[in-house]
């Protein structure tokens, strides 16, 4: 099979003819018609075998998460997706995988109206990169330069699955300590994440500074308070979802302790959850977009003056420790 006939039989589908894409598969460049007072908003995303999933990675879950990263980008700015492009490097033609791959691609672009326009294809190492296009009234994209002293920090679902399934997969003991149950569900988490749309598209004019967490939760945080010029008040005892809490010693006797599973959740990564700030007298109208979106949402902590990031336990008090997010060339 031939690079053309590959992007016909897996790739090409007919533009929906309501949309804003005018020009999609087909020409030297998609065209983009996004409605009278909105921006564009671009996001890029690049996920290499070996260094962002793992060889033999189940192709539907690798094809969902590889448009999901994407998405999740787009709902920290509060953007509605409309395209994508993507561009895919194949050691070799293998049908059966682009069988899977293109279906949890496109079922998941479908869920959310977003259109895929063109990319490219070659032969490498497998490398999937995506770019994706989506729009937001002018004026109104949620940014991380907005929160201020005594506003809320808060988190979308859960932290810490995805991590406690990459130790897990890495450490053949951690994965035979875990329940089998545990296991699955935060394996789900951690190659099939589920961006938070229309929890973004809600929180505009409700949140005062967003990102989505992908670098581990500290470490995100690290970026909305920079852009923000302010620090922040973290309870450590909130972050600890359901999933990671079965694995404490007490509930299955296995080697994760209580400092591990704050790793998990403060710094682990491949959350793709929000993290967002907004007024404490906005509390209701976050509970409403948390509601109305069906998401749950937690307040974990609160916007303070004084630079840096001051952590807690559930008595207030101090929590002295260093959790490093995940950064590629440190």
């Amino acid at each position: 099979m031939g690079e053309f006939d590959l992007i016909a039989r897996y790739f090409t589908r007919p533009a929906r003819p309501d949309g804003a894409v005018a020009l999609g598969v087909g020409d030297d460049c998609a065209l983009l018609a996004p409605a009278p007072g909105m921006q564009l908003a671009v996001s890029s995303d690049m996920l290499v075998e070996g260094r962002h999933f793992f060889a033999g990675t189940d192709p539907e879950r690798l094809g969902h998460k590889a448009l999901a990263v994407n998405l999740s980008d787009l709902a920290a700015c509060g953007a509605r997706p409309l395209a994508f492009t993507l561009a895919l490097a194949l050691p070799q033609v293998d049908a059966a995988w682009l069988e899977g791959f293109s279906r949890g691609l496109l079922q998941l672009a479908d869920t959310h109206g977003c259109e895929l326009v063109g990319g490219d294809t070659t032969q490498g190492p497998l490398n999937i990169c995506i770019t994706i296009f989506g729009e937001v009234p002018t004026g109104q994209a949620l940014l991380r330069s907005g929160a201020r002293p005594s506003d809320d920090i808060y988190v979308s679902g859960t932290l810490g699955d995805a991590r406690l399934a990459l130790e897990a997969l890495q450490d053949q003991a951690a994965a035979a300590a875990l329940p089998a149950e545990t296991l699955a569900a935060a394996r789900l988490r951690l190659e099939a994440p589920t961006p938070r749309v229309a929890l973004g598209l809600a929180l505009r004019g409700v949140a005062s500074a967003a990102l989505d967490v992908s670098d581990g939760l500290l470490g995100d945080l690290g970026h909305i308070l920079r852009a923000s010029g302010v620090g922040a008040c973290v309870d450590t005892s909130i972050t600890i979802n359901l999933i990671a809490a079965s694995a404490l010693p007490e509930s299955t006797g296995c080697h994760f302790d209580l400092n591990f599973l704050h790793q998990c959740t403060l710094a682990g990564g491949d959350d793709y959850e929000l993290l967002f700030t907004a007024p404490a007298a906005a509390r209701a109208a976050v509970a409403a977009a948390s509601q109305a979106s069906s998401t749950p949402v937690t307040r974990i902590g609160r916007i303070e003056a004084e630079p840096g990031v001051r952590l807690i336990d559930g008595q207030g008090q101090a929590v002295v420790h260093r959790y490093a997010s995940f950064d590629h060339f440190a």
